[in-house]
């Protein structure tokens, strides 16, 4: 099954380079469904190897002036210590047992379908964000912590959130720092976070080497190939590809019981049809 695990990771990287969508978002569900690894392993599997290959793009961004250490530093302070208490929680829980199960796969598929739509909406928020302020710039550092918390818990039970979700979150935050600074500082933040949540799931006995090790092989020129082409590919129609993906397995996840999953991914095909209509119009 090697051979499978290189090639998740390399399909996984290549549409992180070219959507920069991040990888928790496509790699935990893969090995959920496919490659049937336990919820807990392919949460912590997957928060070291976004550590991995996120800590690139710190350097890529700071030699760039792309990040914002002060918002680094307020996320900071709320998602560690988050991260550690999820893990102090789950280590007194039996993760094997089905309602630890049920619910990093209930939690996981909510931040799927939160991803979609923020991949979905990130461009016009960015836009409504410059033209409308709405939050008080006096609030924005709290937010920020809170943000941090909420990142810090949920990257850790499912190793989603710290990129899609942390950018549209930043976006309303900080209106008037430019998309670039924003992705930088978000991956800044994304790189101690999922390696301290990673390194948690490792005290937990729920990380597995070997697979990690056959993913990074694949990624790492993935991810080089998807950055190379992203300037030649229709970049939008990825992109909806990808919510689509996002929705639907989401909601398998977090609802299985329900066939909802039709509905949702008609609207989301129909919002970014539009999206891409009007774009060319413009």
């Amino acid at each position: 099954m090697d051979i499978f695990h290189i090639l998740a990771g390399f399909i996984v990287g290549l549409l992180v380079g070219l959507t920069g969508v991040g990888g928790g978002s496509l790699m935990t569900p893969i090995l959920l469904i496919f490659f049937n690894q336990p919820a807990a392993v392919a949460v912590g599997t997957d928060l070291l190897y976004a550590a991995i290959t996120k800590s690139a793009g710190i350097f890529a961004h700071g030699k760039l002036g792309n990040i914002d250490w002060r918002i680094v530093r307020l996320l900071a302070f709320g998602s560690i210590p988050a991260s550690i208490l999820t893990t102090v929680l789950l280590g007194n829980m039996n993760i094997a047992s089905e309602s630890v199960v049920a619910t990093i796969k209930f939690w996981l598929g909510i931040a799927l379908m939160l991803t979609a739509l923020s991949v979905i909406f990130r461009k016009q928020l960015a836009s409504l964000s410059k033209s409308r302020h709405w939050v008080n710039t006096k609030n924005a550092p709290t937010l920020t912590v809170l943000l941090g918390t909420a990142l810090g818990s949920l990257v850790t039970l499912t190793s989603v959130g710290a990129g899609a979700l942390g950018v549209t979150a930043l976006l309303i935050l900080y209106p008037k720092v430019s998309i670039t600074k924003i992705i930088g500082t978000d991956v800044a933040h994304a790189v101690p976070l999922t390696l301290v949540a990673g390194l948690g799931h490792v005290s937990l006995g729920t990380v597995d080497y070997s697979l990690l090790g056959t993913l990074l092989i694949g990624s790492i020129p993935g991810i080089w190939i998807g950055s190379h082409l992203s300037a030649k590919v229709a970049e939008h129609w990825i992109r909806l590809l990808l919510a689509l993906i996002l929705v639907y397995v989401g909601q398998k996840l977090a609802f299985p019981e329900m066939n909802v999953v039709i509905g949702l991914a008609f609207l989301v095909l129909i919002i970014g049809l539009k999206q891409i209509k009007h774009r060319k119009a413009s």
